[in-house]
């Protein structure tokens, strides 16, 4: 519980997938009723039991609340994948947290599953006792896989109470998938003799085994029967009609929230429910046409068919416009949109940190603070001054991280479940989108994948071109300042200068040029070395910066002349008595065996078509070094040495 919220969390994939969607209302519904609040965290695609690949929006499942969540509850079927099932049983386990599996067995959980034995045998009971086939052929599913292992023993169990022979050339493996089905099916259209029935192990094998046999001339039913299994949508637009038994998923539902509730109560729960799937003949083993959700689906693929190019241009223009934003609030008010209704972004604040390139780094704590970069009902919200000393002690790096734990609560409260997806980029998570939707509109779910993707990568590559000017902006401090003085170095300077001098309002005005000389560098160098002579003209180069005026351009072309042009008015004696006054100062605070001195001289002209800058800088360059023969000659001893 969180802030008196009762809290469920569910984990699964797909929400604007109907049945997903239908599964998701029917349990909220049923959980609102009794006082708790539903939060769904999702992937958008399948990720295929142990296949092993970067699926890195599975990090969602990593932002559960274990310690504020009552239960938890696992699509098993949904998600497809062991690893991340065991992790989040792992998980809870830990925070004391019960798990239910929806279509899944694990340990130590408690299980709700279609009773697949029964319902499948309901379908080869039709097909064998009711249409009287004689050479029935079943599609199976993956060798050695135990729920086709199982389908397959049913398939034998009616043929052999109904006197028919078995042998192994009756089953065919079409591993649960189009493209090794349409394999398996070829070496059945080669054979002499076609089966009168061929009883697939699930859904999609029937479809493809149905185009096949149409294309290859036969008629269904009446050549040969075809069946499937699971009540898959695309069953409804086949022709002919697929005939299947459905596992209904708001049964599943219905089961799944009373589970919920009766676990809360008693968290040692731990038990097997089982769901009988739903028989539907239909037009593909003779039966009349099967008619139970067309009508509903029909309208969601045409409504989503018409919104999807208008849906990718919004998106595609607002992904670019944030890729493109000078700063945080830009990119904030470049995720305005009629598609990002009703959402919140949250985002890893060291995201932001330009010091680091955050998707290939490996940054020094992995664990995430977060920070609300945009809410679509408070869109003028923006963080400001994010800083990066170091993560608090109170972070989570979940849903109800204290940043943002009260906002979650509160939205909570409409009583429609919150979705939560992960937003990744370049294989790295670095934060989540969550949506408060304020009904039930499968086509707001189905907005929902779209919209995740465009903000993973609008504000992906915001990151990296942030990142990328930064390194640019380095390469060119690099490339036009010089870096022991920090002052311009030649080619910066002529760089600056000639854009200054073409400039209308800078035509006919005094421009003054400064030279600064280091006095006795050599005798330096050669009694205490080359570093002692590198931080002298590293000093002389601080005075002059810091004595000249803001819109100087203060030059090292080499050596230890440093020189500073001065376009306007400005007082060039009061600027060498500041040179001398920095350098009279340096030398009290360093305590050196030697003094710091520095001879200045300067010229004054006009910014005019005539002025000629090697020319003028010649001429300070004289002038300094007549102040330089003057010092020398009235004084005694060597040239930089202490008196």
């Amino acid at each position: 519980m969180a802030g008196g919220k009762k809290l469920i969390a569910l984990c699964t994939s797909r929400v604007y997938d109907p049945q997903i969607h239908g599964f998701i209302v029917k349990v909220n519904e049923k959980l609102k009723d009794n006082g708790y609040s539903l939060l769904v965290f999702a992937i958008n695609s399948d990720i295929y039991w142990e296949e092993d690949r970067p699926a890195t929006e599975k990090y969602v499942f990593d932002l559960i609340p274990y310690d504020s969540v009552e239960a938890v509850v696992i699509m098993d079927e949904r998600i497809k994948s062991h690893k991340i099932a065991n992790k989040i049983i792992s998980t809870s386990k830990k925070h004391n947290v019960p798990v239910i599996v929806a279509d899944g067995r694990y340990e130590g959980t408690t299980c709700i599953n279609y009773d697949y034995e029964k319902g499948f045998e309901l379908v080869v009971r039709h097909v064998i006792e009711h249409h009287k086939v004689k050479r029935p052929h079943m599609m199976a599913g993956h060798k050695n896989n135990e729920f086709s292992d199982r389908r397959i023993d049913v398939f034998k169990k009616v043929l052999e109470e109904n006197g028919i022979p078995f042998d192994d050339t009756m089953v065919s493996h079409g591993d649960f998938w189009a493209d090794p089905c349409r394999v398996a099916t070829n070496a059945l259209l080669e054979r002499d003799v076609l089966p009168d029935a061929i009883i697939c192990a699930n859904d999609v094998m029937a479809i493809t085994v149905s185009e096949m046999l149409l294309d290859a001339g036969y008629k269904v039913p009446d050549d040969v029967i075809v069946t499937g299994f699971d009540g898959y949508d695309g069953i409804y637009f086949t022709s002919p009609k697929i005939t299947t038994a459905a596992c209904n998923t708001l049964q599943l539902a219905d089961a799944t929230a009373e589970q919920i509730l009766e676990t809360v109560k008693q968290k040692d729960v731990c038990h097997d429910r089982k769901i009988m799937p739903v028989f539907m003949a239909n037009e593909s083993c003779g039966c009349p046409e099967h008619t139970e959700h067309p009508i509903i689906l029909r309208n969601w693929f045409k409504e989503s068919f018409a919104r999807h190019n208008d849906d990718n241009r919004v998106l595609h223009m607002m992904t670019s416009a944030m890729q493109t934003s000078k700063d945080l609030s830009e990119l904030s008010a470049n995720l305005r949109s009629y598609k990002t209704d009703s959402l919140l972004c949250v985002v890893d604040k060291r995201c932001f940190d330009n010091d680091i390139n955050y998707f290939t780094e490996q940054v020094e704590n992995t664990k995430k603070e977060f920070i609300l970069l945009y809410d679509s009902e408070n869109p003028q919200n923006v963080p400001e001054n994010i800083t990066y000393e170091g993560l608090s002690e109170e972070i989570a790096e979940d849903i109800l991280e204290p940043a943002i734990h009260d906002r979650m609560l509160e939205l909570t409260e409409s009583g429609y479940p919150l979705i939560f997806n992960a937003l990744d980029y370049m294989n790295r998570p670095f934060g989540f989108v969550c949506y408060y939707f304020r009904d039930y509109l499968i086509s707001n779910y189905s907005n929902a994948m779209g919209v995740t993707n465009a903000i993973s990568i609008g504000i992906g590559g915001y990151i990296n071109i942030q990142y990328q000017s930064m390194l640019l902006e380095k390469m060119d401090e690099m490339y036009r300042h010089d870096p022991l003085t920090g002052l311009y170095n030649r080619i910066g300077f002529m760089n600056i200068f000639n854009v200054l001098r073409k400039k209308p309002e800078n035509k006919n005005k005094p421009i003054t040029v400064l030279m600064s000389d280091l006095d006795g560098l050599k005798y330096i160098n050669d009694n205490f070395g080359h570093a002692d002579g590198d931080s002298s003209i590293a000093a002389v180069a601080k005075a002059l910066f810091n004595a000249t005026p803001e819109n100087s351009l203060s030059t090292r072309f080499g050596g230890d002349e440093v020189f500073s042009v001065i376009i306007g008015e400005c007082d060039p004696d009061e600027i060498i008595r500041n040179i001398d006054k920095y350098l009279e100062e340096y030398n009290k605070k360093v305590q050196k065996p030697y003094t710091v001195a520095t001879s200045s001289g300067y010229l004054t002209s006009v910014l005019n078509d005539d002025f000629d800058f090697n020319t003028v800088l010649k001429a300070a360059d004289e002038e300094m070094y007549k102040i330089k023969n003057q010092k020398y000659s009235a004084r005694d001893g060597a040239p930089g040495s202490k008196n």
